[in-house]
């Protein structure tokens, strides 16, 4: 996928920036690309550009004036007498701008539009799909201003991956840059996705698990493993949407390249879905959203007893009906978890009384859990039943409709 493609790869002032010759090598040893590091003077800091230079092959550029004199060696004109100027030739011939560890101060850069160093200038002047992997302390990551700056930057078109929580150098705590492997995964996602077909469309995900307070350490959930709801994010990813993942607890991290919004309870994912619903051109209801709720969380632990304990609970708001009462020309798809038959009859009941386009309907002993899906795709014209699957390819048929459904609008 990378093999032959002309990428940049920017590298700011973190302790992380040792992790950037891992991610270098992994896309010009092992991906094939034609990389061009450039290095913050922040960077050069924390590594050596000699490095960078070694593993790809072309000088490593840090300084926006002295990077002039070594034009000539790298960098094809466009056109015979035609003095070219160093960061737009970079910018132009780019197929994509990957910068791994991005600082917070970068993120801050960008989003006010500030371009002082070769590197933000090149990415103000590139058109080429922008990836920025953060690493930061997870204080300043979870800072709102620079949360801000992030939803600012995604809205326009820039795509993050990580960061993830791990051990930091000042700590532990979300805030660690994303392992190199995942950040060339998604540098192939966004070249892959450049012609794709959910190219300019937003796809809002669901997935996960809620889970309803009892008490300050319990709480009712089920089972869900988030695997099929993350498998649709990453390909809508893949076809070239920007998606917005909102997800409650699940078993294994999210895709890298997609913007993650974290919605612990049914109220929590109401709101956010709710929210993100007027940008989306779809919703996929992949979450395991609770049902009932309890109608008072207990502000202390709940003693143990011996006699029995009786619960109150109340049903939490349909999200997928909402958003239905709101649909427009959204595809909404929704799923439907059954444990016996029916499942095609109560799946044409849900599609009309919700508004919605599709229906997904998997039996819970073969869905939970597992890495593969049996489904039945129900629609107003029938319905229509997929062997068992990986479920990457159940997500890539999911898709399939919803692309099929927004060309016909």
């Amino acid at each position: 996928m990378l093999r032959g493609t002309e990428l940049i790869l920017g590298v700011t002032g973190s302790i992380a920036a040792f992790k950037a010759l891992e991610v270098l090598r992994l896309l010009t040893l092992e991906e094939g690309a034609k990389v061009t590091a450039i290095l913050t003077q922040n960077a050069t800091r924390f590594v050596g550009p000699l490095s960078f230079s070694v593993l790809s092959g072309r000088p490593c550029l840090t300084d926006q004036f002295a990077a002039e004199e070594v034009r000539a060696s790298f960098i094809p004109a466009d056109a015979p007498g035609r003095v070219p100027i160093v960061h737009i030739d970079l910018a132009h011939h780019a197929d994509l701008v990957v910068v791994a560890p991005a600082s917070a101060n970068l993120i801050g850069k960008l989003a006010a539009g500030i371009a002082d160093d070769l590197l933000t200038v090149t990415i103000m002047a590139t058109t080429a799909p922008v990836v920025l992997a953060p690493a930061m302390n997870n204080h300043m990551w979870e800072n709102p201003i620079v949360q801000a700056n992030v939803r600012r930057l995604t809205e326009i078109g820039y795509h993050f991956v990580g960061p993830v929580a791990g051990d930091l150098a000042c700590g532990e705590g979300p805030g660690r840059l994303a392992d190199p492997a995942a950040i060339v995964a998604a540098c192939r996602g966004r070249i892959r996705a450049r012609s794709g077909p959910l190219t300019g469309k937003t796809v809002l995900v669901t997935a996960g698990r809620t889970e309803e307070p009892l008490d300050p350490v319990r709480s009712l959930s089920n089972r869900s493993s988030g695997k099929m709801g993350y498998a649709v994010a990453a390909a809508a990813r893949d076809l070239g949407a920007r998606v917005v993942l909102v997800t409650g607890a699940a078993s294994v991290p999210p895709p890298a390249g997609v913007l993650v919004l974290e919605a612990t309870t049914a109220e929590a994912m109401r709101e956010r879905v709710l929210s993100e619903f007027e940008h989306a051109d779809a919703l996929v209801m992949a979450a395991a959203v609770a049902d009932y709720r309890p109608k008072a969380a207990n502000p202390e632990k709940i003693r143990r007893q011996s006699k029995p304990l009786h619960l109150e609970l109340e049903p939490t708001v349909d999200i997928l009906a909402e958003a239905g009462s709101r649909k427009g020309g959204r595809v909404l798809v929704g799923f439907a978890l059954e444990t016996g038959d029916g499942g095609v009859a109560s799946a044409r009941e849900k599609l009309l009384a919700k508004n919605i386009d599709l229906v997904v309907v998997n039996q819970a002993e073969e869905a939970i859990g597992a890495d593969t899906n049996r489904v039945m795709l129900v629609d107003r014209n029938g319905a229509r039943a997929l062997p068992l699957l990986p479920k990457a390819e159940v997500a890539r048929a999911i898709l399939a409709d919803v692309v099929q459904r927004l060309g016909g609008q």
